[in-house]
């Protein structure tokens, strides 16, 4: 089995996108209040995720067993985060005296 060596050229690369994505994490903390906070962290982090993953943990020249199964837990976190935002939303404020 022969291993895929990744250029250091490549890696300063997603450096520089992480460190550039790091700093819109940042920015997005500061929006006014009202913005979609949420909407736009968690899509910058699952950017930064997958950029993680694919490169500095070597999935991207990886078996095809490794891409389905890296491609089955990313799912599976979705549909995890789904159920418990679904949970949250449809909880309705309880007005309880005295709290």
């Amino acid at each position: 089995m022969t291993h895929h060596i990744i250029s250091v050229r490549t890696y300063f690369i997603i450096y520089f996108v992480l460190m550039v994505l790091l700093v819109l994490t940042a920015a997005a903390s500061f929006l006014p209040p009202g913005a979609p906070h949420l909407p736009i962290a968690m899509t910058i982090a699952t950017i930064k995720a997958v950029l993680i993953v694919l490169f500095f943990m070597h999935v991207y020249y990886s078996s095809r067993l490794t891409w389905v199964v890296s491609v089955a837990s990313f799912l599976w976190l979705a549909l995890l985060l789904a159920f418990v935002l679904a949970d949250y939303f449809s909880r309705g404020w309880l007005n309880i005296p005295g709290k």
